[in-house]
């Protein structure tokens, strides 16, 4: 039987809790075609989030930047009046280990790998965390030049700001010698191989020109600074900040000027060109960038919280309903509902690791979207027996109607009753 969160038990009507039950049933004969085992870790409220394609529906916002950066792709890269960039957008969401992590040169150590981070389905496939899971497969079949985008998963905080789902473009540019300068045989993208060892203090990978990589350096960042101008408008301030990827060299992450602070929205650099001779790639360099549609949306529209992109409320997906795509619109509140507050408390257990993204998963799978926010309020260590406490301060607030305390401390103590019995904890 499945394990419904207990407000859908309560609340849902018929009809859409069988919907609910159908679409999760679906889901899960998915997953038992897959062998579980000490790493699986994916809840039945990410099984329900996943293929709902959000990216891809009409009137939805997610969707209108998504067709905004296509378009603007597909007007600057063009070759006689035929667009350069191939688009993948409906790649399923399962990948190995190998195309999450191991293909992308991430380190077998690194945090990102964690069951903490990544809902696995078990040690050898989980849900991506990163479109780039792609990039290798869509490098073997020879093409240059590709935007990929979908939907990705990872474990995280609960805020206005961060969703176990959300929705990501990547792309990426490869160019061979001809692609810099037609008319000339002597350019070069790779040094010689007896030079590699004098430049490996350069900010460049040993085996590129400086020359070549400064060219490409170049044309990826006005190509992201033109399409922030071309999303946020002309006056749109900006700053490029020098940071470290696992598949890039060097690497960049773009700031804009955003209520009066720098906000990151974006990742890119120079390919690391082992990737590409995996790919069977031994003749070009190449660039690419990673962003999320959520905060680029966020920004444009002036979302207050990323639990609306799932809203199927009228009121909501109505203010999306475009003529132009382009047109400059703030989303305006349906209304504004209560918040209701809930601390919880207990001692750790003494036995086994806890992670609070465990806790927060947890919280979210049982709460759902009722979810708004949960927060680390307080850390105890008792003096004599070294115990550790945490008390987390639980937001609810329903998005489209008023919730008792009554309705949110029924929610709350299922949250109690599944903590005690799957983390181990012990309630103060």
């Amino acid at each position: 039987m499945l394990k419904l969160p207990i407000h859908y038990l309560k609340k849902l009507p018929k009809s859409s809790l069988r919907n609910y039950c159908a679409e999760l049933g679906v889901q899960h004969n998915i997953f038992n075609r897959f062998k579980k085992d000490d790493y699986t870790n994916i809840t039945d409220r990410v099984m329900y989030h996943m293929n709902k394609n959000l990216h891809l529906k009409n009137n939805h916002p997610l969707s209108i930047v998504r067709q905004r950066i296509v378009n603007y792709f597909n007007k600057t890269f063009v070759i006689r009046n035929n667009p350069v960039f191939s688009v993948y957008d409906q790649l399923p969401p399962i990948v190995t280990v190998d195309q999450n992590f191991d293909s992308l040169l991430v380190p077998t150590n690194h945090p990102s790998r964690n069951k903490s981070d990544c809902y696995y389905i078990n040690r050898n496939y989980l849900l991506r965390a990163h479109m780039t899971a792609h990039q290798m497969d869509i490098l073997k079949t020879g093409l240059n030049n590709f935007l990929i985008i979908g939907d990705v998963y990872r474990r995280d905080e609960i805020d206005k700001t961060h969703y176990p789902v959300f929705h990501q473009i990547d792309a990426v540019r490869l160019k061979d010698s001809k692609d810099f300068f037609p008319d000339n045989d002597h350019f070069q993208i790779f040094e010689a191989s007896d030079d590699a060892e004098s430049i490996r203090g350069q900010e460049k990978q040993p085996c590129h020109t400086i020359e070549a990589v400064k060219i490409m350096e170049e044309e990826l960042k006005s190509t992201l600074e033109g399409l922030a101008k071309s999303l946020f408008g002309e006056k749109i301030e900006f700053q490029w900040v020098d940071t470290h990827f696992p598949f890039t060299q060097p690497s960049w992450e773009l700031e804009i000027l955003h209520n009066g602070q720098w906000l990151e929205t974006l990742g890119c650099g120079i390919m690391k060109q082992s990737i590409l001779t995996s790919a069977g790639v031994t003749d070009k360099i190449g660039w690419a960038f990673g962003l999320g549609l959520e905060r680029i949306s966020m920004c444009l529209y002036k979302i207050p919280d990323i639990r609306l992109f799932w809203s199927k409320d009228s009121g909501f997906l109505n203010q999306f309903d475009l003529d132009n795509i382009n047109s400059n619109i703030t989303y305006k509140a349906v209304s504004q509902f209560p918040q209701c507050k809930n601390d919880i408390s207990f001692w750790l257990p003494e036995s086994k690791e806890f992670s609070s993204n465990d806790f927060y998963d947890l919280v979210r799978n049982v709460g759902g979207d009722l979810i708004e926010q949960v927060k680390l309020v307080d850390k105890f260590v008792h003096p004599k027996s070294k115990k550790v406490s945490h008390c987390y301060r639980i937001i609810y607030r329903h998005m489209e109607k008023t919730l008792t305390q009554k309705e949110v401390n029924i929610v709350h103590k299922e949250i109690e009753k599944n903590i005690r019995n799957q983390l181990g904890v012990t309630i103060r």
